[in-house]
């Protein structure tokens, strides 16, 4: 065992406070090594315990799921959680399983999300948003295979449902399954109505994995430069879009 492990380890008998702060460099650490952030994971590790805080404010919050992620509408509340499982009980209609699995969603509760959006579609299959959003929720469980073939259902009756956001999810669940010129195709078509930074720096990505620099190059600058000219609602939506293509444009 060597010195910086006695040290910690006689920080922790005394003051439980640093085991805390010890768990939250090591998440910290974790988190910019499986996002290949090295040269962050680097000064985490040695520079303890203001750089982890650092990486939070900096680089994690605008990394999750939910900054990345489709924004379904509305807020869920506890309140409305149990008004819907009351209307739920009582009436067993499939748009209010779809409004409750829109509110764990967006909490982040995926399991209870897809549950509720599954039991929707048991009971109105036909549903476009509870199909979509079921696919939006699959792709986020990292179930991509399982997702596709919904979203593309969906995109084939209606390629600008949800505003474009369901055919953002077929170009990811394209690009998680392999398809890389499929997922470059559909990522063309929405910028075709809209200039998402979330589908700029991804199609931007892909470039880059082909080699295409060039073109690349063109995505992140649109992204960077519309960022400029956008609404403050708007701006802290996409700030880890525009963070990423700061970051692949150096």
């Amino acid at each position: 065992m060597n010195l910086d492990s006695h040290y910690y380890l006689s920080l922790l008998r005394h003051n439980p406070v640093w085991g805390l702060i010890f768990v939250f460099q090591i998440w910290m650490l974790i988190d910019a090594v499986r996002h290949e952030e090295w040269l962050w994971a680097l000064f985490i590790f040695l520079f303890p315990p203001f750089t982890p805080l650092w990486y939070y404010f900096m680089v994690y919050r605008f990394s999750s799921t939910s900054a990345q992620g489709f924004e379904l509408p509305g807020a869920g509340s506890r309140k409305r959680i149990k008004e819907l499982e009351g209307l739920i009980h009582n009436l067993d209609k499939p748009h209010h399983y779809l409004e409750l699995g829109d509110i764990y969603f967006r909490k982040g509760n995926l399991a209870k999300a897809e549950s509720c959006y599954r039991a929707s579609l048991e009971r109105d299959p036909k549903d476009i948003d509870a199909r979509a959003h079921l696919g939006q929720c699959l792709l986020r469980e990292k179930k991509a295979e399982e997702a596709c073939p919904i979203l593309y259902q969906v995109c084939t009756e209606n390629p600008k449902h949800d505003y474009g956001y369901s055919l953002m999810a077929y170009a990811e669940a394209l690009a998680a399954l392999g398809d890389k010129n499929g997922a470059i195709t559909v990522w063309q078509e929405v910028l075709k109505d809209h200039s998402y930074a979330r589908a700029r720096v991804q199609l931007g990505e892909l470039y880059l994995a082909k080699n295409q620099c060039d073109l690349a190059e063109v995505e992140f600058r649109g992204t960077i430069n519309d960022d400029r000219h956008a609404p403050g609602y708007q701006r802290k939506r996409d700030r880890w879009w525009i963070w990423k293509a700061k970051r692949l444009l150096k």
